[in-house]
């Protein structure tokens, strides 16, 4: 198969993959920003409780996660109600086989009133994690603690972090799709310009990407300030994590990565280059014609037994250069297996498949995931430039790359179901958890690319193959052109050098006419009298004009006769014999011009070939949106992960989990009939005894009782309450109740009857969510 590879309507790949992108930032946004609140590492329990009170101070707090965490020394910070810091500042690692717990000592004597634990982590698939939650000593308490209200890795510096992610991944798929395009394919798409940009844009963005990671990863997992790139101890302390090892692993393959792609378009492209584009032109020395010209039928048949031998030498060579194209292609194939499996390992190690259920067999898994990502989608975006903006495209070339993009789905699959259930755990996960729609989205985006692979399987079996000889043409043109385009950049380069040398010279020049104009007077003095003595014994012409100033005295005939001169027997001056620049490359120009409308015309005439164009770009367009879902899917909290916590925790869930506060207003129209409630619910959850704090203060915030407060739940979706709450007086303007048992979750009506007087009372009515 041959397909025009010349430039398209830019206008209609751009809209495409504009639409593209569009639709993913839809898809994410239609989750609710599930990525930058991606706990992996959650937090399963604490002594404490959060919102519990305690009767006495105890000796240390305590966290309990699902998973390996990194913290340090500042990741656990205990605040008194002023906002004071009050633990030990040195963590304590209590953790057993089974069991992730930390902890932070307190002091004895602490007074009574509400304290905040506030801590953060990194866990073991990079991520960070942080929260905060409140327990009271004696009685609760108002605290003015500040509580960062910014996760860990959100902000600027999260939404950065994504960015490079997604980056990352879009240039490790350039990279290492586009070269075993190259490499198992097409070995000619070494010569397309378009190729090699996009195999080294690639490497290019790989690297770059891996460089902002790697100086975004102190503020990213600690104080989310953009300035702290710069800290050079932070990155230190960066290094010595398994993320930072694997990010400088992967900048030390992307090295070796550079001397691959350095011989892929060098001397992998030049053994591949077509035949007569580097051959000398076959001639015969003058004399050796003569000779032949002389001898019998003996002198032919020696004549014909150097045709024979030069056929054998070039069989020869012909053999030399195949061995040779041979062991390039093995030798590339083989090292650059290994470097884009280093590359995919790096992403593994540090990630999902490093912590969790079976990780030994995980990591190998997601390496497979990885590379066969790789060599469907890189290989499918080079082969998008190479029918848009290369030379025409054989046929056996693009049923060699859907060879290899079929295996790569048979990969994709077995390694995604592997993973899903390692991740996903059950059915219901699937539409109960974030990570389980975004998994079923990737799964809809990949049935939809596998059908317009098809579609574009169906457009390759209707096509004719060209002719050998047209592709051999059209790729010497290519090689043509970029040797055009090279040697007009060594002109230019020439140009500006002649021009420098030029510069200097006049400078010089200039210089020694200054030294030149430093002799004595007395020596000027002297020439000038001698050169006038000569011009009085000069005798003058006797006819023609006078020369002009500045002009060289030239004979008479050479007056009369200017054709007869030198310059004129010298023929044309080194000025006329060198090229225009600039006309040169409107020559060039519009020879293209010419073959891309030629090549345009060819192209527009094939409705198969037009098609099959057509086709591979829609499934690219997909594949953005393929490789923005995976991304975001990597940086959310895996189904399994939140199945456990809910587990331990006694099915609460991380947000069912904090306490309920709510501020009513109430007026009972009587005298001092005006007032606010502050009701409080811990922890706020269904199938576990809650705590009600109520607190009544007058409009100037001074705590003030009342003869009587009621409390009750309703819950009209279930038609369950009202359920009454006997609440217990605890002092001026302080009731409390416990023992509350809410059984099912959901948004509950709360209902507060506040009487102020014999006859003043009044009934306020609020919603409050009540986690599972």
């Amino acid at each position: 198969m041959v397909t025009t590879g010349l430039r398209p309507r830019r206008s209609a790949v751009l809209r495409l993959l504009v639409v593209a992108l569009a639709l993913a930032g839809a898809l994410l946004g239609g989750l609710g920003g599930a990525a930058p609140a991606s706990a992996h590492a959650a937090l399963t329990g604490s002594t404490p409780a959060q919102g519990s009170v305690a009767d006495h101070a105890p000796e240390q707090v305590t966290l309990t996660f699902s998973e390996g965490v990194a913290m340090g020394d500042d990741s656990i910070r205990v605040l008194d109600p002023q906002g004071k810091r009050v633990d030990d500042e040195k963590l304590r690692n209590l953790s057993s086989d089974r069991v992730v717990k930390y902890g932070a000592g307190l002091p004895s004597g602490l007074r009574d009133g509400t304290y905040t634990v506030a801590w953060q982590a990194v866990s073991a698939d990079s991520h960070p994690v942080s929260g905060a939650f409140t327990f009271s000593i004696g009685a609760p308490s108002k605290t003015s603690a500040p509580v960062p209200q910014q996760e860990a890795g959100g902000g600027l510096v999260g939404a950065l972090y994504g960015i490079a992610r997604y980056l990352a991944y879009a240039g490790f798929v350039l990279l290492a799709g586009g070269a075993a395009f190259v490499v198992a394919c097409r070995p000619a798409a070494a010569l397309v310009r378009s190729v090699q940009r996009l195999v080294v844009y690639g490497w290019a963005l790989l690297t770059g990407t891996t460089v902002v990671m790697l100086l975004l990863r102190t503020p990213y997992t600690g104080s989310g300030d953009l300035a702290d790139v710069f800290d050079l101890g932070g990155l230190q302390q960066v290094l010595i994590t398994k993320p930072g090892a694997a990010l400088v692993s992967r900048l030390l393959l992307l090295a070796a990565a550079a001397l691959f792609v350095a011989v892929l378009f060098g001397a992998f492209a030049r053994a591949h280059q077509p035949a007569g584009a580097d051959e000398p032109e076959e001639t015969g020395e003058p004399g050796e014609v003569a000779e032949c010209g002389q001898r019998g039928e003996a002198d032919e048949r020696g004549a014909a037994d150097a045709e024979d031998a030069a056929e054998e030498a070039g069989a020869a060579d012909t053999a030399e250069e195949a061995r040779r194209r041979k062991d390039l292609t093995f030798g590339l194939g083989f090292g650059g297996v290994i470097v884009a499996t280093g590359l995919a390992a790096t992403w593994a190690m540090a990630e999902h498949a490093s912590t969790g259920l079976q990780p030994a067999v995980a990591m190998p898994v997601d390496v497979l995931h990885l590379l066969a990502v790789a060599a469907w989608l890189g290989g499918l975006a080079a082969l998008v430039v190479s029918l848009y903006w290369g030379p025409p495209v054989e046929r056996a070339a693009v049923r060699r790359f859907s060879r290899i993009a079929f295996g790569s789905v048979v990969v994709l699959v077995t390694t995604g179901l592997y993973q899903s259930w390692r991740q996903v755990g059950t059915w219901r996960a699937l539409t109960d958890t974030a990570y389980g729609r975004l998994l079923l989205i990737k799964v809809a985006l990949v049935v939809v690319l596998v059908g317009i692979a098809w579609l574009s399987r169906q457009w390759t079996g209707r096509l004719a193959e060209v002719p050998a000889g047209e592709v051999a043409a059209a790729e010497l043109r290519a090689a043509e052109d970029a040797e055009q385009e090279a040697g007009r950049e060594a002109e230019q380069d020439a140009a500006k050098a002649a021009g420098q040398e030029e510069r200097q010279a006049e400078e010089e020049e200039e210089e020694r006419e200054a030294e030149k104009a430093t002799v004595g007077a007395s020596a000027t003095a002297a020439t000038t009298a001698t050169a006038a003595a000569a011009a009085i014994a000069r005798p003058a012409p006797k006819s023609g004009p006078a020369p002009k100033s500045g002009s060289y005295p030239v004979s008479d005939h050479s007056t009369s006769a200017p054709h007869d001169t030198p310059a004129a027997d010298d023929g044309p001056s080194a000025d006329d014999d060198a090229p225009d620049p600039a006309r040169a490359a409107q020559l060039a120009r519009q020879q293209a011009a010419v073959r891309t409308a030629r090549t345009k015309r060819q192209r527009d005439a094939d409705p198969e070939r037009l098609g099959l164009r057509r086709s591979v770009l829609a499934e690219a367009a997909v594949a953005v949106v393929v490789l923005v879902v995976t991304t975001v899917l990597t940086a959310t909290e895996p189904a399994r992960t939140e199945a456990a916590v809910k587990a331990t925790s006694g099915g609460q869930s991380a947000e069912a989990g904090r306490p309920q506060t709510l501020t009513i207003p109430f007026d009972t129209g009587g005298p001092d009939g005006k007032g606010t409630a502050r009701v409080r619910l811990a922890p706020g959850s269904s199938g576990r005894a809650n705590t009600l704090q109520l607190r009544i203060t007058d409009p100037s915030g001074k705590v003030r009782d009342v003869p009587e407060v009621k409390v009750s739940f309703t819950q009209k979706a279930k038609k369950l309450g009202p359920l009454s709450v006997t609440t217990r007086h605890t002092g001026k303007g302080q009731w409390r109740a416990s023992g509350i048992q809410l059984p099912v979750p959901g948004k509950w009506r709360l209902s507060l009857v506040v009487r102020t007087s014999d006859i003043d009372q009044v009934t306020e009515i609020k919603n409050v969510k009540i986690g599972s």
